[in-house]
């Protein structure tokens, strides 16, 4: 199992508990279309999401959370390429 794709959340407050030292907790998934469908309930609760790819995946993505919206909306899946086989997708 390869996981290509990350997806960090903010994570609500809960009780007493001492405070932690970040607040996110971060998902790996294997493709784009898990990570967004992910990233889209995060962001359905209205928590703080940020997304991308883990090295070495190529091409290197960052989502930063105000672009999350639109490359959850984004219909078609990025193809990420073997920089070595580009051509030959």
């Amino acid at each position: 199992m390869v996981f290509t794709w990350y997806v960090t959340f903010e994570v609500h407050k809960r009780g007493a508990l001492p405070k932690r030292r970040s607040p996110r907790e971060t998902r790996t998934f294997e493709t784009e279309a898990q990570a967004k469908n992910f990233a889209r309930a995060k962001s359905d609760e209205g928590l703080i999401v940020y997304a991308g790819t883990i090295n070495p995946s190529i091409p290197r993505r960052l989502i930063p959370s105000g672009e999350i919206l639109d490359w959850i909306e984004d219909g078609q899946d990025r193809k990420i390429l073997d920089p070595d086989n580009e051509g030959t997708g």
